[in-house]
């Protein structure tokens, strides 16, 4: 049962908030909740009030019929609603509602301070219901760009085999070309051998040696 002292804070009209919520009590789903109520006051005549009610999952509207014996209830929930506002006049305010198909819903004459307070609720709430879409999203946009682990066979590694050490071939320098030798050097070398052999003497070597220079 939904106490009604809740919503006559702001000086709601009690006959209509206590007609409106035991028509509301019945039609609340499972966890849901009223947050606030709002009600209409006009400025010259106000016997058919129309009121508005924020839940964590809706708004409804609720209006007289047929001379106040009848109630006319139509909700909106926050998936369907891109917006929700609200304009201060000199009779009170207008508090609109956005939808995200179709033409605005706009209640006029409801008391400023019940506008501003009503328009916290509902705002509260259709940015939490936003944000838990947007989570939602999050999460099956994660769900869909998983990676996929593919079996694969992995490609056969190749296998270099080590390349033999050949050393560089040494660097045989050119034979020395040797000069034909000329008739004194053949004299003199002759020379020298016989007298290595001690087959002349020394003096006849240092002799024959200054003949064989001095003709050169």
């Amino acid at each position: 049962m939904i106490l009604i002292d809740r919503f006559l804070s702001d000086e709601q009209d009690p006959k209509a908030v206590e007609k409106v919520l035991g028509k509301l009590n019945d039609m609340l789903s499972a966890n849901e909740e009223l947050i606030y109520m709002a009600v209409q006051k006009r400025p010259a005549v106000n016997l058919l009030p129309t009121c508005i009610a924020v839940s964590n999952k809706r708004i409804f509207y609720c209006e007289p019929g047929n001379f106040g014996i009848t109630m006319n209830f139509k909700d909106i929930s926050w998936k369907t609603i891109k917006e929700i506002s609200f304009k201060e006049e000199i009779f009170g305010s207008k508090f609109i509602c956005v939808p995200t198909h179709g033409e605005n819903i706009i209640t006029e004459y409801i008391p400023k301070v019940q506008a501003r307070k009503l328009y916290q609720a509902a705002h509260e709430q259709l940015a939490e219901f936003k944000e838990q879409q947007r989570q939602i999203e999050l999460e099956e946009r994660r769900s869909s760009t998983s990676p996929v682990t593919v079996n694969t066979i992995p490609e056969p590694k190749v296998v270099e085999e080590p390349v033999a050490f050949v050393p560089p071939a040494p660097v045989i320098p050119p034979a020395p070309v040797e000069e034909p030798e000329d008739e004194t050097t053949i004299k003199l070398r002759k020379l020298k051998t016989l007298y290595d052999k001690q087959l002349i003497t020394l003096e006849e070597y240092e002799a024959k040696k200054a003949d064989v220079l001095d003709n050169f």
